[in-house]
């Protein structure tokens, strides 16, 4: 029978040359790198931030589908009127929608909404008036594949 040498294993002695100040940068960076990589997981960009409310008025939005009938920025149906800027139009805003909410003209469905419900969708038709106006009309898009505004 033979016998097997044991063989030093090269990685070994290189860790001894590897100063602790290395080390210490290494980490360093690695949770820089994690605290940065889940930051922008959790914290939207300051442009899109919204309110919480009017996050959970854009579900109400969604789970009525409010959007088969009434549009926002010119897009959805059009049983029902344009609701992207009602909220600073002139003789609209609140009360109205709250009226048409609470005993809705038909053809609009009476949905019973449950007061936290009308509030959320209230925020959410105030921050969606609050973000401009765009109607898909007033667009032009160009060979290049660009948008433009075009002047009415």
């Amino acid at each position: 029978m033979t016998q097997v040498k044991a063989v030093p294993f090269p990685v070994i002695k290189e860790l001894k040359f590897v100063s602790l100040k290395k080390i210490s940068v290494f980490i360093f960076l690695l949770i820089s790198f994690l605290v940065f990589s889940l930051s922008i997981y959790f914290m939207p960009p300051s442009g899109q931030r919204r309110s919480v409310l009017a996050g959970q008025g854009r579900l109400v939005w969604q789970r009525y589908n409010c959007q088969g009938c009434h549009q926002l920025y010119g897009l959805g149906g059009y049983l029902g009127p344009d609701l992207s800027n009602v909220m600073s139009a002139p003789n609209k805003g609140e009360p109205l929608v709250r009226a048409f909410l609470r005993a809705a003209p038909p053809p609009m469905p009476v949905f019973r909404l449950t007061e936290e419900e009308t509030e959320q969708l209230i925020a959410f038709l105030k921050e969606t008036d609050a973000s401009g106006s765009a109607a898909p009309r007033d667009f032009t898009i160009l060979p290049t594949g660009m948008i433009k505004k075009t002047a009415r």
